[in-house]
């Protein structure tokens, strides 16, 4: 499959927003979930979680739709992974707390203990694995979208981002692809692209439409909304690597599998897919949820 082949199937999966079939009040409203005893008698007998009877998940601090966001009373947090949290516990029989959280905090956090599990977009990666276990649930893509005006209408390799500013996130895979791009491009006498590191969503809008930034490197589901929500930012490559995107737990921990069972026995149910067909992913689920699967590598 080419390169525009898949820019095609990206435009494409932004028709959900564009035709505004997500519903942001409806969405507000938690999704029915069912207890699993199957998985339930997977939790491992000595594993304490944070607080007793309660599954305590990280998620993104960010404002950053269709992943999280905050809803109308500018306080519960919604979105697909606040959904797959919420279907973990009650498949759990727990309560659950969501703590919104920075994306380089998740990896303390779950290693120190305080969070059970990390529902931050987190792609499994080989090197992530010397330290957490991971239970997949979506399949993600990078994606490079840019100014609605801008001339770039396309980003396809190295050479088309030198010489240019581009916003990613630190300690993610996009910034270590971009950081290998640069590598390449000045290998090859070229400018090496200008990385920019911003923590916040709103700041990151301020600086393509500004021009501050040229282009914002992050997760294709993202992106695609943005662009179809508002038209003021366009789509224009994909990233050179697809991820699975899974809970993430400390290492041999063992409660990997309960979360496995949980969300087998959800997707059997359609519970998940139904949450990833309300936030406009349904193209980024999985038949199954795998333990451990092979990661990117760099």
């Amino acid at each position: 499959m080419t390169k525009w082949t898949w820019l095609s199937l990206l435009l494409c999966a932004s028709t959900p927003f564009a035709q505004g079939r997500i519903d942001l009040k409806a969405n507000e409203q938690p999704l029915p979930v069912t207890r699993d005893e199957q998985a339930i008698a997977k939790i491992p007998a000595n594993y304490k979680f944070v607080e007793p009877g309660t599954l305590t998940v990280a998620i993104s601090a960010l404002n950053s739709p269709p992943l999280a966001l905050v809803a109308s009373d500018n306080r519960t947090r919604i979105g697909s992974d606040p959904d797959i949290a919420r279907l973990l516990a009650g498949s759990l029989g727990l309560k659950l707390k969501l703590v919104p959280t920075a994306w380089e905090d998740w990896p303390l956090g779950i290693t120190s203990g305080r969070y059970d599990v990390a529902l931050v977009n987190i792609a499994v990666t080989e090197q992530r694995k010397q330290k957490f276990d991971f239970a997949t649930y979506r399949v993600d893509s990078l994606a490079f979208s840019v100014k609605a005006d801008s001339p770039v209408q396309a980003i396809n390799g190295p050479a088309d981002l030198s010489g240019k500013k581009v916003i990613v996130g630190s300690g993610t895979n996009q910034e270590r692809i971009l950081l290998g791009w640069n590598e390449e491009n000045t290998q090859a006498g070229r400018e090496p692209a200008l990385p920019v590191y911003l923590t916040d969503d709103a700041s990151g809008n301020l600086y393509i439409q500004s021009g501050r930034a040229d282009v914002f490197f992050g997760p294709q589901s993202v992106s695609a909304y943005k662009a179809a929500l508002s038209g003021k930012t366009k789509v224009v490559g994909l990233g050179p690597k697809k991820a699975f995107v899974a809970t993430t737990t400390k290492k041999g921990n063992e409660l990997v599998y309960a979360l496995q069972a949980a969300l087998n026995g959800a997707i059997q149910r359609g519970e998940v897919q139904k949450v990833l067909a309300r936030w406009g992913e349904e193209g980024e689920g999985v038949a199954e949820s795998e333990v451990n699967p092979p990661g990117i590598t760099y």
